[in-house]
């Protein structure tokens, strides 16, 4: 028959209907028939301006593996919710004039429109939401537990303020310019009073574990470059005529003695050293100190864009701004000197600002001679350069590799790296220093002065102030301190400690108590005025209504806490929440967290690895050694994927006129159309160019398909035979695409798509059960189009005599229910015929004294004669010339592999 047109607004729609109606993308609970597999994808930042291309390419890829695997017979998780607190909704709030709970509101279900105009196979009973009470009534749960376990503190720290937002930013939100990730603007530096939580304390667990888990080698590097261990040596400059004393750290402890001065940064120069500079530098360090201030340099290590850190130059990377090795250098002599440990040489004490303040201690030993940035310090301060590593022109340059150690007393002659151990044991026992390890990770600053976030469920009481009580001598009183620090002991227990950083002490918690339990959630109040005040205060100070309590222990007039949670709050664990998404008793049930845990499968933005990926880790890890959670890590497998690029190979921005909507092209091409082309695009970690040009080759590819499929499949009263060439190409199709999406090669299972399309339609007519296969591996790709085709392959086979192109709704009520019996996404994924998987003939290459000169193709039930093959290869013109040039006095065959004739 002639088929019609293929109608994508009507026949999506319809299936989109059947599978809302029937749920057949519904996981379940403790099917004990199918095996479980958790799928997941990072689920979104509801934006006003609604689905871009990006979230297609990951969603409808990962949407393709989901609806395999369920053929293949597994009881698959695939869900879908918003991560809608955060700067992102409060700024659009600003910018339209409308209350986020509105606009988040609406958002959301413009989101949930599109992603079912799509044809995703969400299963919708478990969407959850960051904003809901019921929701963030358990993050901030979890917060309280922390807090219980004494990882959750306040302290006053250095934070990344933008002035444009008016609240702070982690490191991780802020560029490796300076600006923040999320609007765009410079961020300055200030001091602030903060919560933060003790990532810290886990960074071994988190770096370990690794090992444990299927993280792609991208992902897996960038995690453990921002965890950044490493291990060397912490050693103690006494200062000249003082009791004082500078500890720095250094993982190149074999290069002591060409230490030959040290160098503070701003912060511990004014924190630690200011009263005892001598009067005669005293105006010139303070002039120094209030420069550095005033201009909020930004002195952090640069990351790279996704969220890596950067490979070290030099081999004194851990304390120093990587800026430091080509900006103009600034700095000061403080008038003070240290006796060097190692030869008790007096060495200089500068200040300068490319020392780090948040890692290691704030100080530094320079070595010139070894380390870039050290040696343009000295350049420009006229500072002493003694090499103390064999190797390079030190006048020329710092010399950072390996060699035999000179100029060193009793090392000499010991080499680099061979015997740093030995050289760190001799530093111990000679009492100046110890082992050590540090992290470029530091603790998480946790709260924001915006409005639209999680409320932190925190009260401080001002009697219980005046009296020296908090929670923890309360629960001492009641005995249960002891039993909470012997928790926490076993949480840490084998954890190696880093190096206290200096700003990071221990605080005080007097005075402050988590809200009972029983009273969360503590809801985020209406307010009309929620613009962030800019004093460095959220907006919830002003809401008195909001911000006074009664002290959970003496019940005398408190204050809650009024900054919010930062947007990572809510992404920390909602993968838990889908498990149990109604559950207003407890987190999640603990037989469907055993049941679905860990994540068999999380794909996301290479963007987040630093982010969300890492604290999401140390959350579970705590939920783990709380008995929250079954398992020790929550995503057993996770794959990144590339982002799309606007048809200029500029990333896609309104500014650049180049953003895709992809309502205009699902309305005009329709939405198989759309998924298949962003799988068909590249390969699906790495960054891929729109092209208007592919995109109309696959809507033709869906047409072409539409009309094979009516008008070249063999009717039930002649039964129509695929040819054998077409039969062998869709066996190796069927293996190709399987093992393609399984690998998430999308792109090229789609080719194989095509080319199986090209063989068919230059053969004519293929079986029923062959073009039931086919059908089969085009689900994944083009769901809509496989339900519509499998509907007319059923209805031919059980002899229903309607015309699958008729689209009107009389004539479709008419054909036969599309229950769940029916649906190709609930059939078996096909097998194939491994014999006709085969390549029928074989090609051989042939050599002329093992220089390859041409090659052969040999039927494959021909290989195992090898008369046969050596006379083929004779035969081959460009093979002969060769031979020609002188005797064969040797033929060797390689069975299936090489024909090499030896001549002289």
């Amino acid at each position: 028959m002639t088929a019609k047109k293929y109608d994508h607004k009507i026949i999506e729609k319809h299936w989109q209907d059947v599978w809302e109606k029937t749920g057949i993308y519904k996981a379940v609970d403790f099917d004990k028939k199918r095996k479980k597999f958790y799928q997941l994808v990072e689920f979104p930042y509801p934006s006003g301006a609604g689905l871009h291309v990006g979230h297609v390419r990951s969603w409808a890829s990962m949407d393709a593996y989901s609806r395999k695997k369920r053929m293949e017979g597994y009881n698959v998780l695939y869900p879908m919710g918003w991560d809608a607190f955060g700067l992102p909704a409060e700024n659009y709030a600003i910018k339209t004039g409308i209350h986020p709970s509105v606009t988040v509101k609406e958002n959301i279900d413009n989101f949930r429109k599109q992603c079912k105009n799509l044809g995703l196979s969400f299963d919708w009973d478990r969407e959850v939401n960051t904003t809901d009470p019921a929701y963030y009534k358990w993050t901030q749960w979890i917060f309280i537990q922390l807090f219980k376990n004494g990882l959750a503190y306040r302290s006053e720290v250095p934070v990344n303020w933008c002035p444009f937002c008016k609240t702070n930013l982690a490191d991780e939100e802020v560029m490796a310019d300076g600006k923040h990730e999320r609007c765009g603007n410079q961020t300055e530096k200030r001091m602030q009073k903060q919560w933060l939580l003790r990532i810290t304390k886990y960074a071994d667990r988190l770096l370990s574990d690794l090992n444990e888990i299927d993280f792609s080698p991208r992902i897996r590097i960038q995690q453990e470059n921002w965890i950044g261990k490493s291990t060397g040596s912490s050693i103690k400059f006494q200062i000249t005529n003082s009791k004082l004393q500078i500890e720095v750290f250094t993982t190149r402890p074999d290069t002591l003695y060409g230490s030959t001065f040290l160098v503070v940064s701003p912060r511990y120069a004014k924190k630690k050293l200011l009263k005892y500079i001598p009067d005669k530098y005293l105006r010139s360090v303070t002039k120094y100190l209030e420069e550095c201030y005033s201009v909020s340099l930004r002195v952090e290590s640069k990351q790279s864009q996704l969220g890596g850190h950067p490979e070290p130059s030099t081999c004194h990377p851990e304390e120093r701004s990587e800026e430091g090795s080509h900006n103009e250098k600034t700095g000061i002599d403080s008038g003070l000197k240290a006796k060097n440990p190692a030869d008790s040489k007096d060495i200089p004490i500068y200040i300068s600002d490319y020392v780090l303040d948040e890692y290691g201690t704030g100080a530094i030993m320079g070595v010139p001679a070894h380390d870039e940035r050290d040696f343009a310090f000295a350049k420009k301060f006229n500072l002493p350069i003694i090499g103390v590593i064999d190797g390079g022109d030190k006048s020329l340059e710092a010399y950072a590799g390996e060699g035999k150690i000179i100029n060193s007393g009793k090392w000499d002659g010991l080499s680099y790296p061979k015997d740093i151990s030995s050289i760190l044991s001799d530093i111990e026992k000679s009492g100046w220093g110890k082992k050590s390890t540090t992290y470029h990770l530091h603790d998480w600053i946790f709260s924001r002065q915006h409005y639209w976030g999680e409320p932190i469920p925190m009260v401080y009481c001002e009697n219980c102030v005046k009296e020296g009580k908090s929670f923890f001598t309360e629960e001492q009183k009641k005995g249960g301190n002891e039993e909470m620090k012997n928790k926490n002991d076993v949480i840490l227990e084998g954890v190696e400690r880093p190096i206290e950083s200096h700003q990071f002490n221990n605080w005080n918690p007097v005075g402050w108590y988590p809200v009972p339990e029983s009273d969360l959630p503590v809801t985020l109040p209406f307010m009309e005025k929620y613009q962030p005040s800019g004093t460095g205060e959220s907006p919830l100070a002003n809401n008195l209504n909001f911000v006074k309590t009664k002290c959970p222990a003496c019940g005398s007039p408190a204050k809650r806490e009024t900054d919010t949670m930062p947007n990572w709050a809510g992404s920390n664990w909602y993968f838990i929440r889908y498990l149990d998404p109604n559950n207003g008793k407890i987190l999640a049930d603990d037989r469907k967290l055993k049941y679905w845990m860990p994540v068999d499968f999380y794909q996301g933005g290479y963007e987040h690895t630093t982010l969300h990926l890492l604290y999401s880790r140390f959350i579970y890890k705590f939920l783990y050694d709380i008995g929250v959670v079954p398992t020790s890590e929550p995503y057993a497998k996770r794959r990144s994927h590339g982002i799309v690029l606007g048809s200029d190979g500029r990333k896609m921005s309104k500014s650049f006129g180049n953003v895709i909507n992809p309502d205009t092209i699902v309305e005009k091409y329709g939405a198989d159309t759309l998924r298949l082309y962003e799988m068909f695009m590249g390969p699906f970690d790495q960054m891929v160019v729109w092209s208007q040009e592919s995109l109309e080759g696959c809507y033709r590819f869906i047409n072409r398909l539409w009309k094979a499929f009516n008008e070249k499949v063999g009717e039930s009263s002649k039964v129509g035979k695929s040819s054998k060439e077409l039969s062998i190409k869709l066996h190796q199709s069927i293996k190709k695409v399987s093992e393609d999406l399984e690998n998430l090669k999308f792109n090229t299972a789609v080719a194989t798509l095509m080319e199986l399309l090209n063989t068919w339609e230059d053969e004519g007519v293929i079986s029923k059960s062959d073009a039931e296969k086919f059908c089969l591996i085009l689900a994944p790709f083009t769901p809509h189009l496989a339900e519509e085709v499998w509907l007319l392959l059923c209805d031919r086979k059980i002899g229903t005599d309607k015309n699958i192109d008729s689209h009107g709704s009389d004539q479709r009520k008419s054909v036969n229910n599309p229950c769940k019996s029916y649906s190709v996404h609930t059939q078996l994924w096909p097998s194939y015929d491994p014999k006709l998987t085969v390549e029928e003939k074989i090609t051989i290459p042939i050599q002329i004294n093992g220089k390859l000169r041409g090659t052969i193709e040999i039927d494959r039930d021909k290989i195992d004669d090898e008369k046969f093959v050596l006379l083929e290869s004779k035969y081959n013109k460009v093979v002969q010339k060769w031979l020609a040039e002188g005797k064969v006095i040797k033929e060797i065959y390689v069975h299936g592999r090489l024909v090499n004739f030896v001549v002289r």
